[in-house]
């Protein structure tokens, strides 16, 4: 399917929601059509041009924003006042300002875990979730992808990952990083950001991407000290099961679980215990993909759900 492209904003807003962050938000498409919010990944990632290309303008009202600490919200990698449920007063920010009474969710990776507790916590303001390579969360996902799992897959990427850590500390990765990640030297800092960035970027298409930036970038920066800060206090959660512990509030609502037959990112096997737990789900493993939801196979899926949507 053909991807919606170049859907400029029709409104951007600098929303103030505590005394120290500011989040930009993005409106596109219809301004009465039916309300969308797109939730990114990371943490620390960031709404593009790409963000708005699996919805029909001319049918959607798609409201886009970089969360705390990310993209053009304000103040830049800011770790205080941000955790899950900092995110998670954040949409309702943006639903109340917006005046929406009940929108579908869309999030991938990150954006799966945040659209997921986002659900739990407001039931009722949510038509549907469209999710994408689910990631869950807990202490046996961070692990996987940052301590031992994925480093048996790409052995050869990982090293340089693991070695920017001295010996004594490899034990202990993201404990590791994050001392550097907040370090008062701003090359120490950068420095780890980039072999954090770099790991996690090598590894999230079924075949590996051509090249990688070869300086430390505001993304690498963003994705990595935001990353490492959610998961080195394991997400603020006082359990560690959070999501599939409280899946119950959200039984009623209809799920679509998209997820790479080969995602090393997060790992398929969390989709379908989501999808297990959830009797009003739907999943679909996209063969020949990996955690990217702009490979063909994910993105066509993506597309097809949200262009369902529009019959119903």
């Amino acid at each position: 399917m053909k991807p919606y492209l170049n859907t400029e904003p029709y409104r951007t807003h600098r929303l103030k929601v505590s005394e120290l962050h500011t989040l930009y938000v993005e409106e596109c498409g219809n301004p009465d059509g039916e309300p969308v919010v797109f939730l990114h990944g990371g943490p620390g990632g960031c709404i593009s041009e790409k963000s708005r290309r699996f919805f029909d303008p001319k049918y959607y009202r798609i409201v886009l924003f970089d969360q705390r600490g990310c993209g053009k919200s304000t103040p830049f990698a800011e770790l205080e006042e941000n955790n899950i449920f900092h995110l998670v007063e954040d949409i309702e920010k943006i639903r109340s300002y917006l005046g929406i009474e009940s929108w579908y969710v869309f999030g991938g990776s990150f954006g799966s875990t945040l659209a997921l507790t986002y659900a739990i916590s407001h039931p009722e303001y949510v038509r549907a979730l469209i999710l994408r390579g689910i990631f869950l969360a807990r202490e046996e996902d961070i692990l996987w992808l940052y301590q031992e799992g994925a480093s048996y897959l790409f052995p050869d990427v990982f090293e340089p990952f693991r070695e920017h850590i001295s010996k004594d500390r490899q034990d202990d990765l993201v404990g590791a990083y994050y001392e550097k990640l907040t370090h008062d030297d701003e090359e120490v800092r950068r420095a780890a950001a980039k072999k954090w960035s770099d790991w996690e970027g090598s590894i999230i298409t079924l075949l590996p991407p051509a090249t990688l930036p070869k300086e430390c970038t505001n993304y690498d920066m963003s994705i990595a000290r935001l990353e490492c800060h959610y998961f080195v206090n394991r997400m603020s959660w006082d359990d560690d099961n959070y999501i599939l512990n409280r899946i119950d509030r959200i039984s009623n609502i209809r799920t679509y679980i998209v997820h790479g037959r080969y995602d090393v990112d997060c790992r398929p096997s969390g989709a379908y215990e989501l999808h297990k737990a959830l009797p009003n789900s739907e999943l679909t493993f996209v063969d020949a993909a990996g955690h990217s939801p702009y490979e063909e196979g994910m993105f066509d899926k993506l597309l097809s759900i949200m262009e369902g949507l529009k019959k119903k």
